[in-house]
């Protein structure tokens, strides 16, 4: 019986994983399955430029997955047990329990509410392609006027206030922020920040915590009360709790702690990668949850699935930071180096030329996700004779 590769998700690492664990290991002695929520793969990293009204490529993940050998399977993950070793998943037809010995688990994350009063049910987020699109429908029913709050002062809530007022000019916009918008950036780089806002007409409020978001407004802590047709909440990340819930050792936002190649601490079955992982990165800091972060922790599990499960040797791969990539629109941009203690250096590239890099990395990355096996060298790895579990789970 081959092992069961099983890939619950296909986000930025789950689909990476799965494409290149097809490509490396023999058919014989491995069987693949993806198990996701959509249909599609979603381009998270441009979903503020969908709700803006921008429209991404369509891309089927039966057509992403075709011709590698890997199962499709369209369902919600609702339940992992790590001791059974199986994941309950379901769908329109109805709940099914599927069994693994290995698992990698790349569930990724989704808009952070922090307990905030009212951000479920009145506010909009860009973390998923549903609430991307529904965020988008509200901006049509505003027409040319109206106002639009986001609330945040991350690289995504930079990102979407940008976006949306640079597509509806007619739209007032304006960002609250707990600190300094763009206080982590160098000079050069928030100087820049400062001025594309100004150009954009968006108002800044800083140092301005919201404690309850209503229909029609958000009420800051010290009870000032910001108008808004469209509370857009972009106040950081948060993973699912069906990890902590399984009984996976995770720290005390829900990541699941692994070791430097990507093992659960507490169950070294499980693998992990992307914005589920906390790991420590080469410059000794927990990975940010980022793009960068999934390519750089999902190479690092599947060579150790590839090595721990065919009795080869263990890769190791870069774990780095190197700077922050913010868009500003279509036609401007910042990428802020990094040092080695992730603060920012004092250069920065800006404009035209950052947003043409930032572009194109966007535009590679989803590229390579849709054509998961382009260019890899395919090795067919055979499963090593002893101490190989009889199934793989990838979760992604």
């Amino acid at each position: 019986m081959p092992h069961r590769i099983v890939v619950l998700g296909a986000g930025y690492a789950g689909a990476f994983c799965a494409g290149y664990l097809a490509r490396q290991l023999h058919s014989d002695d491995f069987e693949i399955t993806v198990v996701n929520a959509e249909p599609d793969f979603v381009e998270r990293l441009r979903l503020h430029q969908l709700a803006a009204g921008r429209d991404l490529p369509h891309r089927p993940l039966a057509e992403v997955f075709a011709g590698t050998g890997i199962r499709l399977r369209i369902a919600r993950v609702t339940g992992i047990d790590v001791e059974r070793r199986d994941v309950t998943v379901a769908d329109a037809a109805g709940t099914d329990r599927l069994a693994y010995d290995t698992l990698l688990y790349a569930l990724g994350s989704t808009a952070a509410e922090h307990g905030v009063a009212g951000v479920a049910a009145h506010a909009f987020h860009v973390a998923t392609r549903p609430s991307a699109l529904r965020l988008r429908s509200r901006l049509d029913e505003l027409g040319a006027d109206g106002r639009v709050l986001v609330v945040g002062g991350n690289l995504t809530a930079i990102e979407a206030a940008t976006e949306i007022a640079e597509s509806r000019p007619g739209l007032r916009v304006e960002l609250v922020t707990g600190g300094e918008l763009g206080g982590w950036l160098g000079p050069k780089a928030r100087r820049h920040l400062l001025r594309a806002f100004d150009r954009f007409g968006i108002t800044i409020h800083e140092h301005t915590t919201i404690e309850r978001v209503e229909e029609a407004a958000a009420v800051a802590a010290d009870g000032t009360v910001f108008a808004s047709d469209a509370t857009v909440w972009t106040a950081g990340f948060a993973v699912h709790p069906i990890a902590a819930a399984s009984g996976l050792e995770v720290v005390a936002g829900g990541q699941i702690r692994v070791d430097r190649q990507m093992r659960s601490v507490s169950h070294p079955d499980v693998y992990v990668a992307g914005d589920s992982a906390f790991v420590i990165g080469d410059n000794g800091r927990p990975l940010p949850m980022s793009c960068a972060s999934a390519g750089f922790t999902g190479m690092q599990a599947t060579s150790a699935i590839i090595g721990d499960r065919t009795g080869r040797q263990v890769e190791t791969t870069a774990l780095s930071y190197v700077g922050n990539h913010i868009g500003l629109g279509r036609k401007d941009g910042i990428f802020q180096l990094v040092d080695g203690d992730a603060g920012a250096k004092s250069g920065a590239l800006c404009g035209r030329p950052a947003a043409w890099v930032k572009a194109a990395i966007v535009a590679t990355s989803g590229w390579a996700i849709g054509h998961p096996t382009f260019g890899k060298r395919s090795h067919r790895y055979r499963a090593a004779a002893t101490g190989v579990p009889s199934a793989v789970l990838v979760a992604g």
